[in-house]
Formats: C-alpha cells, sequence, structure tokens
C-alpha cells in the first residue's frame, strides 16, 4: 500500500472563557458541522480551535490505517513530510501552529518576545514562559473583528491627555508635556517620550489607578446618560473594557493603542513587541509554535509589566498601517496569499467560485494544514489511500510536494484557508 501523506485531522478546542458561548462561536460552528456527534454546550466558552503539532494541543489522525494517533507523532516518525528546506531550517518540526479563534470578551494586553528575548526569559522564567521560541503572529477575520494593535500617532495621544483629565493625573504632568513638546521631525524623542508616558501609566498604584478609572467610568457614564458625545475619551470602548475587567489598569491602554477593526478577509499581523489585544469577532490565525506571552493588563493570569514595558516597540503609527495586505497568487487567481516578514508561517485564501467544480490544491514545498470555512466537496490525492469527504470544518494535514483534487458538490463555491511555510 502507498504511504499515506495526505490525511484528515481532528483538532483540539480550547474553552478559554473570553471565548464565545455555544453556537454562538465560529469554533463550536465549524466543530458541529465536521462532527455530527459533538454535542455544543450552549453555555460554555468555544475559545480556539487549534491545528497543528503543538504539545498542548497536537491534532489526532483521523485515519485508522496510519499506526501514530497524533499529528507530531507522525511528523516525528517521517520528517521528510515537512519539506527538505522546511525539516532542516526547523530542526525537523512543524513550524507554525495555525488557529480558529471566536473572540468574545477583550484577550490580555500582551506582546510576544522576539527570539533573544524569548530565550532569556524562557531560562529565568520557564514557569511563565514555557518556550524559547519567538511568537509573531497573523489574525485573518473570518467576521468583523476589532483588536488593539501598535500605537496611536502621537497627535491621537496628546488629545486624549488632553480631553481626559484622569489618564493624565496617573501619567503625571512631567511627562504628559515631554510627549506634547515632542516633535515629529525627532522618531527617537518621540519613542522616548512614549516610553516614559506608557510606563508610568502601567506602573501607577493600584489604588491610585483604580480610583482614576471609577471617576472616568461614572463621568462618561453621566455624559451617556445626557446623550452627550463621548467619543473624544473614547467612551464606548472604555464601558465595554470595564465591564468585561471592572478596575483593571488595561481598560486606560486604549488612549495609547489603536483600534483595528477587520472585515472579513482583511488581516493584522503582529511581529515582536508588538502591542495587542483582540477585542471581539471571530478569525482564523497563524503562528510561530510558541506559547510565551507577556502580559499587563485585561487579565487575571501573570502579568509581567516590567518586561513588557521593557520590550515593547514604542513606534507610533495609524491604524490603517496595521491592516496587512494579501497578494493575489499570480499562480492562480483563485489565491490570495498572506505572507509576513517572517518565515516560520503564510496562509493562503482559496476562495473557489461556484462555477468551478473541479479544483486542484496544489502542491507547495512543505507541510500544509486546509481548514474549510465554506462549501463541500471529495478531496483525492495519490497519497490518501482513500477519498476524503470534506465539509465546513474539515482540516487535512498534506504533506510537501503533495496536491489534493476537489471534486466540489456544493452550490455556493468554496472557501478555504491553508497554512504553510513559504521558504
Amino acid at each position: 500500500m502507498a504511504e499515506i501523506r495526505v490525511f484528515p485531522l481532528s483538532c483540539t478546542v480550547q474553552n478559554y472563557s473570553w471565548g464565545k458561548l455555544g453556537l454562538a462561536s465560529e469554533v463550536a460552528k465549524l466543530l458541529a458541522s465536521s462532527d455530527p456527534l459533538v454535542q455544543i454546550q450552549p453555555d460554555r466558552p468555544y475559545a480556539e480551535l487549534w491545528m497543528g503539532a503543538h504539545p498542548r494541543g497536537d491534532a489526532i489522525i483521523r485515519d485508522n490505517r496510519i499506526p501514530q494517533r497524533t499529528l507530531g507523532q507522525w511528523i516525528a516518525d517521517n520528517p521528510a513530510c515537512l519539506g527538505a528546506k522546511v525539516k532542516d531550517t526547523f530542526q525537523g518540526h512543524l513550524p507554525f501552529l495555525f488557529k480558529v479563534l471566536s473572540v468574545n470578551t477583550a484577550l490580555s494586553i500582551q506582546a510576544h518576545p522576539n527570539k533573544e528575548l524569548a530565550a532569556k526569559l524562557h531560562a529565568q522564567f520557564p514557569e511563565h514562559y514555557p518556550d524559547a521560541n519567538h511568537k509573531p503572529e497573523m489574525a485573518i477575520a473570518l467576521t468583523p473583528f476589532e483588536g488593539l494593535c501598535g500605537f496611536r500617532p502621537v497627535a491621537e495621544i496628546v488629545s486624549f491627555l488632553q480631553s481626559v483629565p484622569e489618564l493624565r493625573a496617573l501619567i503625571g504632568e512631567v511627562a504628559a508635556e515631554q510627549l506634547e513638546r515632542s516633535g515629529s521631525n525627532d522618531p527617537r524623542g518621540v519613542s522616548a517620550a512614549l516610553r516614559v508616558c506608557f510606563t508610568r501609566l502601567m506602573k501607577s498604584e493600584k489604588k491610585l489607578f483604580v480610583d482614576q478609572l471609577n471617576m472616568l467610568v461614572k463621568r462618561i457614564s453621566q455624559e451617556v446618560a445626557e446623550g452627550k458625545d463621548t467619543s473624544g475619551s473614547n467612551g464606548d470602548l472604555l464601558l465595554r473594557l470595564h465591564s468585561q475587567y471592572p478596575g483593571d489598569i488595561g481598560c486606560f491602554t486604549i488612549y495609547f493603542l489603536n483600534l483595528v477593526r477587520l472585515e472579513p478577509g482583511e488581516a493584522m499581523f503582529l511581529g515582536a513587541n508588538e502591542p495587542h489585544a483582540y477585542l471581539h469577532g471571530d478569525c482564523v490565525e497563524c503562528m510561530a509554535c510558541s506559547d510565551n506571552t507577556v502580559r499587563a493588563g485585561l487579565t487575571p493570569k501573570f502579568i509581567d509589566v516590567l518586561t513588557l514595558c521593557e520590550m515593547l516597540n514604542y513606534t507610533p503609527a495609524s491604524s490603517s498601517s496595521k491592516i496587512f495586505p494579501a497578494a493575489q497568487s499570480q499562480l492562480d487567481p483563485n489565491v490570495y496569499i498572506y505572507d509576513p516578514p517572517v518565515p516560520d508561517f503564510a496562509i493562503m485564501r482559496i476562495e473557489i467560485p461556484s462555477s468551478i467544480k473541479l479544483y486542484l490544491i496544489s502542491a507547495v514545498d512543505s507541510a500544509s494544514i486546509l481548514l474549510v470555512i465554506q462549501g463541500a466537496a471529495v478531496g483525492t490525492s495519490t497519497a490518501a489511500a482513500s477519498e476524503i469527504p470534506l465539509c465546513r470544518g474539515s482540516v487535512l494535514f498534506i504533506s510537501a510536494n503533495e496536491s489534493v483534487s476537489l471534486q466540489l458538490s456544493s452550490p455556493d463555491g468554496m472557501l478555504l484557508f491553508r497554512a504553510c511555510c513559504l521558504l
């Protein structure tokens, strides 16, 4: 029998508290449509679907002719499936973790360390930083998606410092004036002033910031009741985050970080040291295979304010600059490629129109993971011993240099996402 190198996966669900509940969650919907035996609990959060070989969520192989139970075990025994370049570059490991996220309440204010800092943090505090890898990541919206990402242009931060006295009180007059005076022709001066302001905020004494936050929430709530416009204080978002994380310093970060809104198909890339927090919506996400996160607010988890404030990239930029463009493939007009400036991963969005009934998922020189978001087909491959039925929520592992032919059965075409490594 020919070696099976293309096979379906059953993937791990993470029920983190910030996830959308029951069938409101895209993760739960994908799960329910791919496996009719799964019972979705309406009051349980379905936050993340992990598609990969991470030890905390190693996918189960759904082909009983394969002796290995999990994808991680199979790759360890068949490292050539990664592709020669990927295998050598990443020491025989799948370099990425592919996910679907369904976000109901905000995730923590966080950043991911670069490789050098990750190694240092892991050596010093292995209980908080479980590996020595960096964790760049990319999110592509499946539904309208909101997140905080990167520092706002200085003019916007200054405007908030002038219209939100509670914020100014925490930062202090000296630091606020330094930022107000910093000129756009001196980017290093701007970054230094921004660092001082943000660090002063994040290191505020708890009683002080809780008092100021309560005053701010009370003031904005009154203004809302009086029908006033609170956009100058970012009122809507402040009240929303405060209702989710009352008394949390993270509520104030909305005055420093860009609010980025993505429409389905739009993406944001989060490089090392980029402050961010996902707020609401559903997305596919791909990242280097790591679990290293430095947190500082909007979370009950371990926070490391000193490390975060030290490591951040204090370069202001507009929210529109945070949207990462996809490039249409020159080889196939149905494929859009999101290729971030890191070697670990790339994502392809494959939109097959209803007019096409036979479609070839082309071979790439990398192992890849394919996720079906919409539509249905039967997949065949010389590297799969039998036909593979694919529907919404199906996940397929495709070894390097293998192609899969799809015979479409849905009237509306298909939407697929494919994670791989384009070295």
